[in-house]
C-alpha cells in the first residue's frame, strides 16, 4: 500500500488564526493530554502483563475522523504514528454502526498495526448522541500464539506462524461483554487468564478517558471542545511550517542497512531514505529500499510512517504529538513487496529489530545535517530475548515466558558524549524489566547486569555506553530461546569521524566446552535447567574524530570503568598508566600520546584496505581482537567462527569510508 492511499487525511481546516481564545485553547489542549496520560495511569494500575506493566504500551485520543488529537507524554515511540491508523480501520470496518459504551480491538499490521503482539483496544467517545472522539490504548501482549513462545519466530515468512491476527472486531457492544468473542482471541495465547485481564485493564483505561471528556463537554461545551480538537492539531502543524521557514531548503539522502535476507544469502539489506524540504513541508522517499526479506524483519505501512514521524519528531522536541505533525511530513514509501512497506502476508513481527530503527537512525543522519547543533550518531539496535518453556516451579507445570529487552547506548552528540544504558529510540519511554520481578515470575535467574566497557563508539564525543546482561535457566522443561535483534553485522555506525560500537549477538554457555555462539537473529533453540547464556547491548556510535578527544577526557572514561586502557590507546592514541584504581590514581603519558596519535593518523586509512582474509585469519587465530577488527580494518566476521563475510565487509567498509574516514585529518 502507498502512502497516497493511507496517509492521515489532510487536516479539515488548513492552518489559520484560532478560532478560540488562546486561555482556552491552551486549557483544553492540556487536558486532551491529560485524558490520555490518565489512560497510562490506569493501565499501569490494572494490567496482568510484566510486559505491559514495564510500559509497553501507549495511548491516544483521536478526533471523531480517527485523527490523533493527542499522543500520551510518556507512550513509546513506535506506536506513534500507527494509533490513527488504526482507529481509522475500526470507523471503515464499522461505519455508523458504532454506538455508546461500544469497544472494539484490532491488532493487525496490515491495517497499519505494529506486530500482533500489540493489541489495541478503541473506545468511541458519544455526545448529543454522535460520535465526538475516540480513546484507544494499544498494549504488547507478551503471546499472540505462533510458532514460538512469545511469538517472535525468525523463520517466520508468512504472517500465519507468528501468531493471531486481530481484524477490527467489536468486544463490547453497547455495554454488554461479548465473552465469547473475548474467549475465542485469548485462548489462542499460551497465557490466556494474562490476556483477558489485559484486555479488561486496557478497555477500562479507554473508558477512563471518556469520562474526562465528557467532563470536558459538560465545562465548555461540545462545539468548544470539538473546535480545540481541530485547532490542536492546526496549531501543530502551524509550529512545524513555521520551524521549517528558518532551516536550509534542499535535498539529502543515506542508506542503513538491516543484516541479512536469509533468502539471498550474505549481504546487507539496504533502506535507502531521501528527505527533501522545500518550503511545503517535509517530504520523504524510501521507495529505493530492497525488497521483503525471507524472515520476520519486514515493516508494514504503519510502522514505517511510524519511524518517520518518531524520527522526525526528535528534532522537533517542543512541538505536541499528533496529527497535525503527521500533516506536515509527507512520505512516499514504494509499492506494497518492500522491506519497508510489506503488505499481507509477509512476516512482519520483527520489524521493531529490521526496519524501524534504521529509518529513525537514518533520519538522525539526515537531519544531523539540517540541525548540526542536535545533531547524534547511530543508537544501539532494540533487542528482545525470549525463553519459554514450562514452569517446573509450578504444580501445573505452566507455560512460562521469560521476555527481556536491554536498554543500551545512543549516539554521541554535536557538543556531548550520548546517553549510556538509555531506552531504545524504538520507545524512550520503555522501562527496562525489574529483574527481582522477573525471577519471580519465570525460572531464570539473572547472573550479571551492567556497564559494557569499550561499548561505546569512539569519537570526539563518544556513545553512550551499553549493557550486558547474563541469565541462567533453572526449574524449567520443553524450553527453547528465541532471540530478535539485528547489528551483528551492520554494527551501530558513527558520524562525522566516530567509530563504530560493537556487535550484538547472544552467547550460549559461554566460556564452557560446550560454548555456542548464536547471534543476533534465531528461533526456537533448545535449552535446559543449567545453561547460561549472555549478550550486550551495544553502545551508541562516536561523534568526531576519537583522535580529538582530550586525554583528560579519555582518563576520566578508563576511571569511570567506561574505557579499558587497551582501547584508551587504540581507538584514542591515549597511553595511560594505572598508579592505583582503587584510588582512581591514573596517569597520561604526554609524550608517548602524542607519538601514538601520530603513528595512528598515518596509518589508519591503510588498516580500512587490509586485505580481510588477512584480517579475518588474524582474529581466528588470536592475534586481532573483534574491536580491532570492526573499527580499525571495517571488516565483519561471524562473530562465533570467524567467518569472513565479503560482501557484507564491502558495503560495510564503504559505509566506514563516508561516516568516518573522509572526516579524518
Amino acid at each position: 500500500m502507498t502512502d497516497t492511499l493511507v496517509a492521515p487525511d489532510a487536516l479539515a481546516t488548513s492552518p489559520t488564526r484560532p478560532s478560540l481564545d488562546p486561555v482556552t485553547f491552551e486549557v483544553l489542549k492540556n487536558a486532551f493530554a491529560t485524558s490520555v496520560d490518565l489512560m497510562s495511569e490506569q493501565i499501569l494500575r490494572t494490567c496482568y502483563s510484566f510486559v505491559i506493566y514495564s510500559r509497553d504500551f501507549s495511548s491516544a485520543l483521536c478526533d471523531a475522523s480517527g485523527n490523533t488529537v493527542m499522543q500520551g507524554s510518556g507512550d513509546i515511540a513506535v506506536h506513534v504514528g500507527t494509533l490513527h491508523f488504526q482507529c481509522k480501520a475500526v470507523i471503515e470496518e464499522f461505519g455508523t454502526d458504532i454506538h455508546p459504551d461500544d469497544v472494539f480491538a484490532i491488532n493487525d499490521p496490515y491495517r497499519g498495526g505494529t506486530h500482533f503482539n500489540d493489541v489495541s483496544f478503541i473506545r468511541p467517545i458519544f455526545a448529543d448522541g454522535e460520535v465526538i472522539a475516540f480513546a484507544q490504548n494499544k498494549g504488547h501482549w507478551a503471546d499472540i500464539g505462533g510458532n514460538v513462545p512469545g511469538s517472535f519466530d525468525v523463520n517466520a515468512k508468512e504472517h500465519f506462524g507468528e501468531g493471531l491476527r486481530i481484524t477490527p472486531v467489536r468486544i463490547w457492544s453497547k455495554g454488554v461483554f461479548l465473552h465469547d468473542v473475548a474467549q475465542l482471541l485469548v485462548s489462542n495465547t499460551r497465557a490466556p487468564r494474562q490476556a483477558m485481564g489485559d484486555l479488561h485493564a486496557q478497555s477500562e483505561a479507554t473508558a477512563v478517558c471518556e469520562r474526562e471528556v465528557h467532563r470536558l463537554v459538560g465545562k465548555y461545551s461540545k462545539d468548544t471542545v470539538l473546535a480545540a480538537m481541530q485547532e490542536t492539531q492546526d496549531y501543530v502543524k502551524r509550529t512545524v511550517l513555521r520551524q521549517l521557514e528558518s532551516l536550509p531548503q534542499g535535498e539529502w539522502e543515506t542508506t542503513d542497512y538491516i543484516d541479512v535476507d536469509p533468502g539471498k544469502g550474505e549481504g546487507l539489506v539496504p533502506i535507502k531514505i531521501k528527505l527533501k524540504l522545500d518550503g511545503n513541508g517535509i517530504h520523504y522517499d524510501l521507495s529505493g529500499s530492497a525488497p521483503a526479506v525471507a524472515t520476520f524483519l519486514n515493516s508494514g505501512y504503519g510502522t514505517t510512517h511510524s519511524a518517520i514521524y518518531a524520527g522526525t519528531k526528535t528534532f522537533f522536541p517542543d512541538v505536541p504529538l499528533n496529527s497535525g505533525f503527521y500533516a506536515a511530513v509527507q512520505a512516499e514509501i514504494g509499492p506494497e513487496g518492500t522491506v519497508v512497506n510489506a503488505g499481507w502476508p509477509f512476516a512482519v513481527t520483527g520489524f521493531c529489530s529490521g526496519p524501524y530503527e534504521k529509518i529513525m537512525n537514518g533520519i538522525f543522519e539526515l537531519w544531523s545535517q539540517i540541525m548540526p547543533e542536535r545533531a547524534m550518531a547511530c543508537a544501539f539496535n532494540l533487542e528482545y530475548l525470549l525463553v519459554g518453556g514450562k514452569d517446573a516451579r509450578t504444580p501445573k507445570n505452566e507455560y512460562f515466558m521469560w521476555y527481556d529487552w536491554m536498554a543500551g547506548g545512543w549516539g554521541g552528540r554535536a557538543t556531548k558524549d550520548g546517553s549510556s544504558a538509555t531506552a531504545p529510540v524504538f520507545g524512550p519511554g520503555l522501562a527496562v524489566q525489574p529483574v527481582e520481578g522477573q525471577e519471580r515470575l519465570s525460572p531464570v535467574l539473572t547472573t550479571r547486569h551492567e556497564i559494557a566497557m569499550d561499548s561505546a563508539g569512539p569519537g570526539r564525543y563518544r556513545g553512550g555506553l551499553g549493557i550486558e546482561k547474563g541469565g541462567m535457566l533453572t526449574d524449567a522443561f520443553d524450553t527453547v530461546m528465541s532471540y530478535c535483534c539485528d547489528r551483528a553485522r551492520s554494527i551501530t555506525w558513527g558520524i562525522e569521524g566516530g567509530l563504530p560500537s560493537i556487535p550484538h549477538g547472544v552467547w550460549l554457555n559461554k566460556g564452557t566446552a560446550e560454548e555456542r555462539y548464536l547471534g543476533s537473529n534465531f528461533s526456537s533453540v533448545p535449552v535446559q535447567s543449567g545453561d547460561t547464556f549472555t549478550r550486550p547491548s551495544a553502545g551508541g556510535g562516536g561523534f568526531g574524530d576519537p583522535l580529538l578527544r582530550t586525554p583528560g577526557e579519555v582518563r576520566e572514561d578508563v576511571i569511570d570503568q567506561y574505557v579499558s586502557i587497551d582501547r584508551a590507546a587504540k581507538d584514542y592514541g591515549v597511553v595511560i598508566r594505572e598508579i592505583d584504581a582503587e584510588l582512581d590514581e591514573f596517569e597520561i603519558d604526554e609524550a608517548a600520546t602524542t607519538t601514538l596519535r601520530a603513528q595512528i593518523r598515518a596509518a589508519r586509512n591503510g588498516w580500512l584496505t587490509e586485505d580481510p582474509h588477512v584480517v579475518a585469519e588474524n582474529y581466528r587465530n588470536g592475534t586481532t581482537d573483534m574491536l580491532d577488527v570492526i573499527r580499525r580494518h571495517g571488516v565483519i566476521l561471524d562473530w562465533g567462527t570467524g567467518e569472513l563475510f565479503e560482501n557484507t565487509t564491502a558495503e560495510y567498509r564503504q559505509l566506514m569510508a563516508r561516516r568516518s574516514s573522509s572526516h579524518w585529518v
